[in-house]
């Protein structure tokens, strides 16, 4: 029998990303996994996100990306425990990755765990991470076509954010779209359009965040 190659990779990450499962579960940690396309607004949503998270929980995040330390410094500068991953060349982070830096950070004393996935929207939706949801960020820069052209990334996804809304008047993107492409791959997707750069629509996104956490602290 034939056993590809990408097979034995994606069997033996999920391994471990059922280890970092049961690890945060342990902890009571809530691991989310934020993906995007480059250039989409992932930091920035974070930069708006955490000062009102922090207010109500104790929050850390890992930023992952193929090289530089810039989106970490970010997210420092706001108080926030952060650990970088360089994946020098990589396009995805890995469940290995995550288990070789969560000694890193003080899980006894943490409630939400955010990665920051590479800027792609092919490789990081085949690989667990362990996480107990994923959230796809799209933006309104990018054009209409990336759900229907990705569909495993919002398949997939437990939340999608549709950041730049502020935007809005000088594209061609069309919320409207967005549903019709979403009721052929995940018609119940919570979508939740926001501006990081104005603060609209940040409270929902966080309400229904802290929501799931309640939710997976419930589930047995």
């Amino acid at each position: 029998m034939q056993v590809h190659i990408n097979q034995k990779l994606l069997g033996a990450n999920e391994l471990v990303a059922k280890e970092n499962r049961k690890r945060m579960a342990e902890k009571g940690v809530y691991l989310l996994n934020l993906m995007s396309s480059p250039g989409a607004g992932k930091t920035t949503v974070l930069e708006k996100t955490l000062p009102l998270l922090k207010e109500r929980i104790k929050v850390a995040v890992i930023e992952g990306d193929i090289a530089t330390v810039r989106d970490a410094e970010r997210i420092a500068a706001l108080s926030v425990p952060v650990v970088q991953i360089n994946t020098h060349g990589a396009c995805h982070l890995d469940a290995t990755m995550i288990q070789a830096v969560l000694d890193k950070f003080d899980l006894d004393n943490l409630d939400l765990l955010i990665v920051e996935n590479v800027g792609n929207l092919v490789c990081p939706a085949e690989f667990d991470l362990g996480e107990a949801a994923k959230v796809v960020l799209l933006s309104t820069t990018e054009g209409n076509d990336k759900i229907p052209k990705y569909p495993l990334m919002f398949h997939e996804a437990d939340g999608l954010l549709i950041n730049k809304i502020d935007l809005l008047p000088f594209t061609d993107f069309s919320l409207e779209e967005v549903a019709k492409d979403l009721q052929k791959i995940n018609a119940h997707l919570p979508t939740f359009p926001l501006s990081a750069r104005t603060g609209e629509g940040m409270e929902a996104w966080i309400h229904w965040l802290l929501q799931k956490m309640q939710e997976g602290r419930e589930r047995p």
